[in-house]
């Protein structure tokens, strides 16, 4: 019935809409605030064997605020030949498949296609490399560098011998630990070099070859994760996430299951909903979402404006460790103090400062808990006026764009933003967001 509208619509509005309703709905993993971001994953042949090879796996994480979080990263591929697997450091397989046609040594893992996992803190110091055991969690580039590596060593057996001998793995997977990932093939590329620890001779691996894995949203889950809700002090108006952001109760085969909290024996009912299910088990809203971000427009200075930003969690499945939002707002550029968060300058359009990273303190909050009393963090950042820019009118203080652990937020209409008392009577909604209105509806449920 929506589209009753469009035959009075004018060119411009119908390739607006179009458009919109194009990159809405793309599958495509490019991230337009990590334009660059992916995890890249390297093989270095370092020593040949008898029957193969001996190698290194790398995987960096480069995206910017995209982390991995526990149980971990689980990657697999395929085998070109018919190569075994006869020993494994800083990793294993998580299955070792049909090894009977071995009458001596037994290979670690006989399987066509081996899925490999991290392994566990702890790890005696005889399996372990550099950069292994930590779980298969990964930080963020942004959040934690240092962090974001995972290593493992493979021992290949019934390979080649030589560089031209050797296949590469096809059919490169990534979960982490769900879907989302998209892994492309293997490329051969120049063998990766190594500085000794005293700085005085350069080696290098005998063959090197990289996969490069990018994350579609869409991919990873049917319904967004998360919502933003927003109020000010100078609006009596508390907009909150649009109504079935992230499911409806009322359907079963897009929301799961959630739980009121005012359930007898509310505990009970979560520890027996599956410990191991990584879907999420909200909390009973009207947006069914497992994370709203409050954005509160607090105060006005003379030269400054204070912002509280809450993030709660409602979903009684997660604890989120590591956690991070990232925020686009003009005046991000004039950050002047923020409280209880750390902060990075993301710069994905060059020299514009509109886009910043906000993640917790170590130990103090970086650790935001399940559904529950205290299942939020928050802080409140103070910001310089620009007077060539500054405003309360028209939405212009809250947030164009907001993501949390790497998932774009659904934010609520713009023309639902609380107004400035001064600001009169609202217009009536334009044909144009009536058709975009409509676009996003059906784009909603077509991702169902």
């Amino acid at each position: 019935m929506g589209f009753s509208l469009l035959p009075k619509a004018t060119p411009c509005i119908l390739f607006l809409a179009l458009l919109f309703c194009t990159c809405f709905t793309s599958t495509d993993a490019y991230d337009p605030l990590d334009p660059n971001g992916n995890i890249t994953i390297k093989w270095d042949i370092i020593s040949w064997t008898p029957d193969g090879y001996v190698a290194v796996v790398t995987m960096n994480n480069f995206q910017q605020y995209r982390h991995i979080a526990s149980p971990g990263w689980s990657m697999g591929w395929t085998w070109a030949k018919k190569e075994v697997i006869w020993s494994m450091m800083g990793g294993q397989t998580t299955e070792q498949g049909d090894c009977s046609k071995f009458k001596g040594g037994i290979p670690h893992c006989c399987k066509k296609d081996p899925t490999v996992v991290d392994l566990l803190p702890g790890t005696p110091y005889n399996q372990q490399i550099a950069n292994c055991c930590k779980g298969g969690v990964l930080s963020s580039w942004a959040q934690d560098p240092t962090n974001a590596v995972s290593s493992f060593q493979v021992s290949v057996g019934r390979a080649g011998t030589t560089n031209k001998t050797v296949k590469v793995p096809k059919n490169f997977t990534l979960k982490a630990p769900g879907p989302g990932y998209t892994c492309g093939p293997a490329k051969i590329v120049a063998p990766t070099k190594f500085i000794t620890s005293d700085k005085r001779r350069v080696t290098q691996a005998l063959m090197t070859w990289n996969v490069t894995c990018t994350y579609s949203q869409f991919l990873a889950q049917k319904t967004p994760s998360c919502c933003v809700s927003l109020s000010s002090f100078y609006n009596d108006t508390l907009v909150p996430c649009p109504t079935c952001a992230c499911g409806c109760q009322s359907n079963s085969s897009r929301s799961g299951t959630c739980v009121d909290p005012d359930t007898p024996h509310l505990a009970s009912v979560v520890a027996g909903s599956g410990k191991n299910n990584f879907s999420p088990l909200v909390q009973c809203t009207r947006h069914m979402c497992p994370v709203r971000i409050h954005w509160h427009v607090k105060l006005n200075y003379k030269e400054y404006w204070r912002v509280k930003v809450t993030i709660t969690n409602f979903n009684y499945r997660m604890n989120y460790s590591e956690w991070n939002m990232v925020v686009q707002h003009p005046n991000f550029d004039n950050l002047t103090q923020l409280f209880s968060f750390n902060y990075k300058s993301l710069t994905p359009y060059g020299s514009i400062n509109d886009t910043a990273m906000l993640w917790g303190v170590k130990f103090y909050n970086d650790f935001l808990n399940q559904a529950g009393p205290n299942g939020n963090v928050q802080s409140e950042l103070l910001f310089r006026k620009d007077k060539a820019t500054f405003t309360f009118d028209k939405g212009w203080a809250f947030p164009r764009r907001v993501y949390f652990n790497g998932d774009n937020c659904v934010m609520p209409p713009p023309d639902s933003y609380p107004w400035l008392p001064n600001a009169g009577a609202r217009q009536e909604v334009s044909l144009f967001s009536l058709v975009i209105a409509s676009l996003v509806a059906l784009v909603f449920y077509a991702h169902a």
